[in-house]
């Protein structure tokens, strides 16, 4: 039997004889493309080649690409684990072409590899093309056909529609007609029972296609029409865990190679056996060894779980298999991260990115899993409430509320509910869910979207240019341009021929600057990047935007930007000789006002090691060393000791700074000053954590370090002026805390015995309610905290009670509403329901507390005695 690393370098052995240029996997993590937040296919990284915004080095390219669908149009979330041959990461073995080979070449390339390297049974292969869509006016594609026809019996090729043969990214991109590739699977009896070609496409678990061959040749416009594009290309896919499964003959992607050695794992860790079959407890084997590949190659890659975008993508996948072992293995403590180093080991040769960061891995994922498995029990028990109360209602729909304080409260994301709802035969009201959403985020979902138009093109051949690094001025003209709407604001984007504005990338934030159109100047406010392209944020258009335009980038937010840029390099390399080698850069910040630097670490980093990172950077700084910066050969780089930042995608010449080969040596595409000197010193304003085993520091360098000094100066100075100019400035701040804790301690004896007399008072002032002792008073206290300490006195003066005070202070009502046991049972009362039924609404405000004693903050001061009144009808 074929391993499935064999499987592998067959297919890249293959195509590298076709004179393919074997390419490393780009990062699942997507950088620079606003309409993705994963690879989540195999063209996504050879898009700029398709739109033609870059030309390729190679026009023949074969890889196999970490691709991730989780999210967004393309989504298999729901079918994983319960189906055989869905998953949230796979790979995806592809061949491309740029302008060079097209239909004919792609298929019979795709006949020869399965027929006659694999030799896969030709008997058990359909083929599908696209029949047309007389809608978008297009035609079938015959001349797909008519390649196949000479390999294919016509029987086996059949025709399907836009859904299943039109393959599209995203509502807007390169796409084309694609041709697919389905194997059956099943037993010989059962192919004589029932014709193959009448399950393709039909979700049958046996019958699966196995390849893609797009052919991409037009772009879809924001408008839904389709252009041609300049260049016609081969962008083909083929399903890595499927093909080995068809090779290796089995009836499931998990029987393959690829998933035993985790699920071997997994039966030794949890002591259950894995039979194959669709009892709940080997579903949750299958979720696991899928969404374990998702978490721990995309953290590898360097998105780290979080609350928002991407990071909550893979916080929902993991939370997701948290409750399926704690539910279905009956596991309670973590197990994912135990799993981690199984998973290295198998694609070390592969995908070498994991097994490098092995440690930093499964600590995120532990720490992760400890957080979830802290509320998933109370939350399952929360969610069995809410269960009983929706089939009490007699309605088979979760009210989204109830889903949305799950989510709120427990940490349980909106698809996990929907999945355990679903097994209890229940639906999800989403809408009222998302709409508890947007209220909590006080805005919609409009607002924090970017609706952008078509770029209206005035060059169809010029591509943009970066000369930023030698000159920060250049003569130049627009190629294209669109408008943009962000929150109720309309701007416009513009790309130039050639620009000197550094675009948004590697933390570096976009230049900004002007635009001069003769006379009329106009401000780019930022400059990100698009794939490829440069994109210059501007406010308004000028009178002729066709005009040679003069771009000059604002030099002083440059020189302060690229000092900060320069001196996370120097605090790089420091952290790694003071805490050690495992540090690892995970996310930077550099502006011109400070820079933010998160590394992998795992402990709070002392005062005395801050101290020797400041000493060790600013040593650097104080030898003027000389930033050098060259372009070599990636290999050579790496060669030379270049660090590189997991989840970068680089060429194959890079850029390498390097601030003395011994101390400083990174793979760099920022901009940067040219001795360190310039930095004048560094100094950290912050350390803190971010996520499980990273750490953050936040520094000043430069201009920016100089206000920070002058600041602290007139601080010290009016602090000083404040004290009468101590000769010791700190003892004397010493003395003045000791002063005020001593004069606090009296302040505190005395109220307290200001509120035992207050609180004898009070009893005296009591009356009789239906059998209870009641007092309701208006008091004057110094704080909401005292009258709380006023109802424990009078807790000691009496028995059977309900208690109710309310004091005005600045301008704000307080109250406290406090009962005795018997009281409340008796009555059937309980303090923080008196608040929220009766009180909260009179002083326009809210509270809670314990049964037996709750308090209240509002705006409304002139209703204190209706909420006197109010209680005392209780009784």
């Amino acid at each position: 039997m074929l391993t499935s690393a064999v499987i592998r370098q067959q297919f890249l052995d293959f195509f590298a004889s076709k004179e393919h240029q074997i390419v490393p996997s780009a990062s699942i993590v997507v950088k620079n493309d606003p309409t993705l937040l994963f690879t989540n296919a195999g063209m996504n990284q050879f898009k700029d080649f398709f739109l033609g915004n870059r030309k390729p080095d190679f026009n023949r390219i074969a890889d196999t690409q970490k691709c991730l669908r989780v999210s967004g149009k393309h989504n298999d979330l729901e079918e994983v684990g319960v189906d055989t041959y869905h998953h949230t990461m796979f790979e995806m073995l592809g061949n491309w072409s740029f302008g060079d080979y097209f239909k004919k070449e792609a298929i019979a390339w795709s006949w020869e590899l399965l027929t006659e390297v694999y030799k896969l049974d030709k008997n058990r292969l359909y083929v599908t093309v696209f029949e047309g869509d007389t809608k978008e006016g297009l035609p079938k594609d015959e001349e797909a056909e008519a390649e196949w026809k000479k390999w294919i019996d016509p029987d086996r090729i059949l025709g399907f529609a836009k859904k299943d043969n039109f393959w599209e990214m995203g509502d807007t991109g390169p796409c084309g007609p694609c041709t697919e590739i389905h194997v059956d699977g099943r037993s010989e009896e059962e192919r004589k029972a029932v014709d193959g070609r009448t399950l393709v496409n039909q979700d049958h678990p046996q019958v699966i296609e196995i390849w893609n061959n797009v052919f991409i040749q037009f772009n879809r416009l924001k408008n839904g029409s389709l252009e041609p594009l300049p260049q016609r290309h081969v962008d083909t896919g083929m399903g890595f865990e499927r093909l080995v499964r068809v090779l290796q003959e089995k009836h499931s992607n998990y029987d393959t190679d690829i998933f035993a050695g985790t699920i071997s794992a997994i039966e030794g860790l949890t002591g259950k056996k894995y039979l194959a079959s669709e009892s709940k407890s080997d579903v949750a084997f299958r979720v696991l060894a899928d969404h374990l590949r998702a978490i721990s190659f995309t953290i590898a890659d360097g998105q780290l779980p979080s609350n928002t975008g991407a990071g909550y993508v893979i916080r929902r996948v993991l939370r997701r298999a948290v409750r399926y072992y704690y539910s279905y293995l009956d596991y309670k403590q973590p197990l994912l991260q135990q799993l981690v180093p199984v998973l290295a080991t198998q694609f070390e040769n592969v995908f070498s990115e994991l097994k490098q960061q092995q440690e930093f891995v499964s600590k995120v994922v532990k720490e992760e899993e400890e957080a979830f498995l802290r509320t998933l029990d109370k939350g399952l028990k929360k969610i069995d409430e809410i269960f009983a109360v929706t089939s009490n209602a007699g309605t088979r729909m979760v009210d989204g509320k109830a889903a949305f304080e799950l989510f709120d409260t427990f940490g349980f994301p909106l698809d996990l509910t929907k999945l355990i709802a679903s097994e209890h035969g229940l639906d999800v009201d989403e809408a009222g869910f998302n709409a508890e959403m947007q209220q909590q985020k006080n805005r919609s979902r409009a607002a924090s979207t970017l609706d952008t138009e078509d770029w209206i093109v005035l060059d169809d051949y010029s591509l943009s240019d970066f000369v930023g690094y030698d000159s920060l001025e250049i003569e130049t003209r627009v190629i294209k341009y669109r408008k943009v709407s962000s929150k109720g604001k309309t701007g416009y984007q513009l790309i130039l021929e050639a620009t000197p504005f550094y675009a948004e990338s590697g933390g570096q934030v976009g230049d900004q600057g002007v635009l001069l159109f003769g006379e009329e100047q106009i401000r780019v406010t930022d400059t990100k990047k698009e794939n490829n392209l440069i994109v210059h944020f501007i406010d308004a258009l000028p009178t002729r935007i066709d005009a040679p335009v003069l771009a000059r980038v604002d030099i002083g937010i440059r020189r302060n930007t690229e000092a900060h840029h320069t001196a996370t390099h120097l605090l790089h390399a420091a952290l790694r000789e003071v805490l050690g080698s495992h540090v690892a850069q995970k996310g930077s910040l550099v502006n011109d006002e400070h820079l933010r630097f998160d590394f992998s670490h795992f402990a709070k980093i002392t005062e005395e090691e801050i101290s020797r990172v400041e000493a060790v950077v600013n040593s650097k700084i104080r030898q003027n060393i000389s930033v050098v910066i060259k372009e070599m050969d990636k290999d050579e780089a790496v060669q030379m000791g270049a660090m590189a930042l997991f989840g970068e995608k680089y060429g194959d010449r890079v850029r390498v700074v390097i601030i003395d080969p011994a101390y400083s040596v990174e793979l760099c595409g920022g901009t940067h000053v040219t001795t360190t000197g310039e930095l004048g010193f560094f100094k950290i304003e912050h350390e803190s954590a971010v996520a499980a085993g990273v750490r953050r520091i936040e520094a000043v360098s430069g201009t920016a370090a100089i206000n920070l000094v002058n600041e602290t100066f007139r601080i010290v100075d009016l602090v000083k002026e404040t004290l009468k100019n101590p000769k010791d400035l700190q003892k004397a701040i010493e003395n003045l805390q000791l002063e005020n804790t001593e004069l606090r301690k009296k302040v505190e004896s005395l109220e307290a015995r200001q509120l035992a007399a207050l609180a004898r008072e009070l009893a005296g002032k009591s009356e009789q309610q239906n059998g209870s002792t009641f007092i309701g008073q208006i008091v004057e206290v110094s704080s909401a905290d005292a009258l709380k300490k006023l109802c424990f006195e009078l807790k000691k003066v009496l028995d059977s009670y309900l208690v109710v005070l309310a004091t005005a202070i600045d301008g704000k009502s307080y109250v406290a509403v406090m009962l005795d046991e018997s009281t409340a049972a008796a009555k059937n009362l309980e303090a923080p329901k008196i608040i929220k039924e009766h009180i909260s609404v009179l002083i326009k405000g809210g509270g809670g507390g314990q049964k037996t004693l709750a308090t209240a903050g509002g705006q409304e001061t002139g209703n204190l005695p209706a909420v006197i009144d109010k209680v005392r009808s209780l009784l």
